[in-house]
């Protein structure tokens, strides 16, 4: 049972990756059908900022925790920048296109961003700070670490303010609206390149935090995290129902969980393995996911 609990709480933690990943996959898939595969690369270039940042600007509070929170915010900050740059120069003059036109555009921007970063911080591991791991203890066996139990309440955080961005306020309604038809939301008033923009900073900054988190607790990042973790986390967004908000997030921590159970049980050598099956096993018998609905297909 200890041992249960512990693989538990350790599939959380990841768990909560993967849904801030896999918010950026479903929001904006939901709001123009479009699957960007850059997202993941996107996530390891937050990760790469906020460790510049904590080298920069590490010195200007008196705590660990506190420097961490500051590159969390810039880079967060940034990287939605960086998000709406890739949104305005790679997909918004294809977004008329095929459709396969679009994705092989997501592909080139991943390749992109791996080589930009692999060139300016050089091919090799970059060491994270890495952050305390002391904490709780439930007994002699189960542990649980400040670190993990912050990182899932900053995570629960930003999981509570975007839901109630998407239900209360005028821009979230707005993309609701966009959501369900961009024509109508035109003639309504709504401004639906701006909408647009607006989601891939949103979905950007979560990467970005995700990113920064995940270098703090494993300690280190390297050029090429962005590819498996967004293949992952567009497996989470699958599995709760792409294009559903809160499918992402239960998406996320249900594959950390069976994830981590599986490494546990049989082998961490098998643990990527259980993440596409996982997929492949979702795509065959209920594609539209955990909470997802059957969507028709515009053309």
């Amino acid at each position: 049972m200890e041992e249960f609990l512990q693989q538990l709480i350790n599939g959380l933690t990841i768990g909560n990756f993967y849904a801030l990943l896999a918010l950026g996959y479903t929001m904006v898939f939901g709001i123009i059908r479009l699957i960007n595969f850059a997202h993941g690369d996107v996530y390891m270039v937050g990760s790469f900022l906020g460790l510049s940042i904590l080298g920069l600007f590490g010195s200007l509070t008196s705590s660990g925790v506190g420097s961490f929170i500051l590159a969390m915010i810039v880079s967060m900050f940034v990287t939605g920048l960086v998000g709406v740059l890739i949104n305005r120069i790679a997909y918004v003059p294809l977004l008329n296109a095929p459709r396969l036109s679009i994705m092989i555009s997501a592909l080139a921007v991943s390749l992109l961003l791996q080589n930009l970063v692999m060139v300016f911080y050089g091919p090799s591991f970059k060491v994270y700070p890495h952050l305390s791991a002391g904490g709780a203890i439930f007994n002699s066996s189960v542990k649980i670490s400040y670190t993990q139990v912050g990182m899932l309440l900053i995570s629960i955080i930003f999981m509570i303010i975007l839901q109630l961005f998407i239900k209360k306020t005028f821009l979230g309604r707005a993309m609701r609206a966009v959501s369900l038809d961009q024509d109508a939301s035109q003639l309504m008033g709504i401004n639906v390149r701006f909408i647009v923009a607006i989601t891939f900073f949103i979905g950007s900054a979560l990467a970005s935090a995700a990113g920064v988190m995940m270098g703090g607790y494993y300690g280190q990042i390297s050029f090429m995290m962005g590819f498996l973790m967004g293949i992952k986390a567009f497996t989470a967004a699958v599995l709760g129902g792409i294009g559903n908000i809160p499918g992402a997030v239960l998406g996320g921590f249900l594959l950390g969980i069976l994830e981590t159970l599986g490494a546990g049980y049989f082998s961490p050598a098998w643990k990527d393995v259980f993440a596409f099956v996982i997929l492949i096993l979702v795509l065959v018998f209920k594609p539209t996911g955990l909470l997802g609905e059957p969507q028709a297909e515009k053309l």
